[in-house]
């Protein structure tokens, strides 16, 4: 077995600076727009990568990693199957939390509020652009079910590739995305000595709009 390091003692110190009141954008979207620019001029690599959280209808919480394939003022999106877990889980219990993992800029991202589907228009456009591959492989498996082996994947996908016509296959009415509609929104920059700077936008349903908190760290 290798040597392992010494987990206690394992951290890196942040020195990225400090992130204040002062430097926050006006909303939630301006900022998030602001820390997302700088993580694809930084060459993080897949800075659209972002962990969904879900949980089933007894509360068991589960979490996966997808790729973020849209955003607005209106919330986060990203496409899967219906039918996999987190399509389970979110028939059930329609809220996710978020976390965006910029490790290299000392930065995250926090997102957490109810999930609807987009639609059938807005989910063929996510996905028209997947190359054929992706989709053969999509359409041909049911995600997150038992299977015997990778042959078998392997075998669905060839015989569905041989037969279909050449070109983008139609979306499958399991397939499509989910639109995360935030009630807050967590920016979290690394400080040193582990002073972290927290500011939260959370949705005020009472007054409307937004307001600011800053979290301990």
């Amino acid at each position: 077995m290798p040597d392992l390091p010494d987990l206690a003692r394992m951290r890196r110190d942040y020195d990225a600076g400090r992130f204040g009141e002062e430097d926050l954008a006006p909303t939630w979207l301006e900022q998030f727009d602001r820390w997302f620019g700088d993580a694809v001029a930084a060459e993080v690599p897949e800075p659209n990568a972002v962990v969904v959280a879900t949980a089933d209808a007894d509360g068991a919480p589960d979490a996966r990693i997808v790729l973020m394939k849209g955003y607005d003022a209106s919330g986060i999106v990203f496409g899967t199957s219906y039918a996999s877990a987190k399509g389970a889980q979110l028939a059930v219990n329609p809220r996710a939390a978020l976390v965006f993992p910029w490790h290299p800029m000392q930065r995250q991202v926090r997102l957490a509020g109810r999930v609807e589907r987009i639609g059938d228009a807005a989910s063929d456009d996510l996905w028209d652009p997947r190359p054929r591959g992706a989709q053969l492989a999509a359409a041909a498996s049911v995600q997150s079910t038992v299977v015997d082996s990778r042959e078998e994947l392997v075998q669905r996908v060839r015989l569905l590739d041989e037969q279909t016509p050449e070109g983008k296959l139609p979306r499958p009415t399991a397939w499509g995305g989910y639109r995360v509609v935030p009630e807050r929104v967590e920016f979290w920059q690394g400080g040193g000595d582990r002073l972290h700077d927290r500011l939260r936008f959370v949705r005020d349903d009472v007054e409307g709009g937004w307001i600011v908190q800053r979290l301990a760290p």
